[in-house]
This record gives C-alpha cells, sequence and structure tokens, in this order.
C-alpha cells in the first residue's frame, strides 16, 4: 500500500473512532474515570485525524478542510485545557463544537462525489461498512471493558448490624480512585 493510502486509511479510521466515541461522551451523564479515558483517547484521536489531513490534499492544494483541522485543533486544546483547569461550561462547548465540526468533516468527505471515500463506497462497499464495523464494535468493547474494570475496582461494604456478609476479614474493601 503507498504512502497516501495508509494515511489516508489511517485517517478515516481515526475519524470513524472519534465519531463514533463523541455521542456517548456527550451524552453519558457521568463524568467519572471512564470519561476521562475515553476523552484522552477522543482528543489524541482528534489530533490525529487534524494533523493527518495536512498529508492529504488534492492537486496539491489545501481545502477549506484543512481551515476546519487548523480550527479544530485549537479549539480540542482550548478544551483539553479547560477540563484540566474544571472550567466544564468551557470545556463542554469546545469538546461539542469539535464534535460538530468534524461530523461536518466527514459529512462533506461522504457525500460530495469524487471523494475516496463515496469511490470506495460505490467499488467496495463490503470492505468500507466493514471497517465501520469495526470500529463501532472496538469502541464498544472499550467502553465495556473500562465500565467492567471500574465495577470490579470498587467493592462496596454490604454490613446489617455490624455483620459482614461475603467478606471474611471483616474489613470491607475500598478501592481507591484517582
Amino acid at each position: 500500500m503507498e504512502h497516501l493510502n495508509v494515511l489516508l486509511v489511517s485517517h478515516v479510521v481515526a475519524a470513524l473512532f472519534v465519531l463514533a466515541i463523541g455521542p456517548v461522551q456527550i451524552l453519558r451523564r457521568r463524568r467519572d474515570r471512564i470519561h476521562r479515558t475515553m476523552g484522552y483517547l477522543w482528543v489524541a484521536a482528534m489530533y490525529y485525524v487534524c494533523f493527518s489531513s495536512f498529508g492529504i490534499v488534492s492537486d496539491g492544494h489545501f481545502s477549506w478542510l484543512h481551515g476546519l483541522s487548523a480550527f479544530t485543533i485549537i479549539t480540542v486544546t482550548l478544551g483539553l485545557i479547560s477540563a484540566v483547569r474544571h472550567n466544564i461550561p468551557a470545556h463542554r462547548g469546545n469538546m461539542i463544537g469539535s464534535y460538530i465540526g468534524i461530523a461536518v468533516a466527514f459529512g462533506f468527505a461522504v457525500g460530495v462525489p469524487g471523494r475516496s471515500i463515496p469511490r470506495l463506497l460505490l467499488a467496495d462497499s463490503g470492505t468500507a461498512f466493514f471497517v465501520a464495523a469495526l470500529v463501532l464494535v472496538s469502541v464498544g468493547v472499550a467502553y465495556a471493558s473500562l465500565i467492567r474494570g471500574d465495577r470490579k475496582s470498587t467493592v462496596s461494604p454490604v454490613r446489617r448490624n455490624g455483620e459482614s456478609h461475603g467478606d471474611t476479614s471483616g474489613d470491607a474493601v475500598l478501592a481507591q480512585r484517582p
């Protein structure tokens, strides 16, 4: 596979990953370790999508999508800084805006005839849907493993009238949370 094809395929897979994670991150109520872990993965994938786009040009020219990539690098960075500083409204606004931006870019990439994705859908739709399904499954597995790990790491004590239930040492085990 030539260099541009590898770059294009990895760019598309990362973009699909970002598109799949986004709604769960936005709509999920709890802002816990799972949100942070998947958020870091989302940010890394967003940076990859944005920076890799500069290597994908048509006839040696940048398009308005490259401007959107540059703007998205700024908004994702501001969203990350806002989260670190606990400025949740700014974090939410920057991240949702960044997600909307990539959704618009994806719509353009899929909807405009002559671009790579519509050509792939026409030429080999089975591969395209397989890759999309694989990304969705990997996101589901990542969330499921984080949720399962979160449940295993926290064992709440169940005591009634001073009795221990299921804890032979008499002490309840509480996992430390970061």
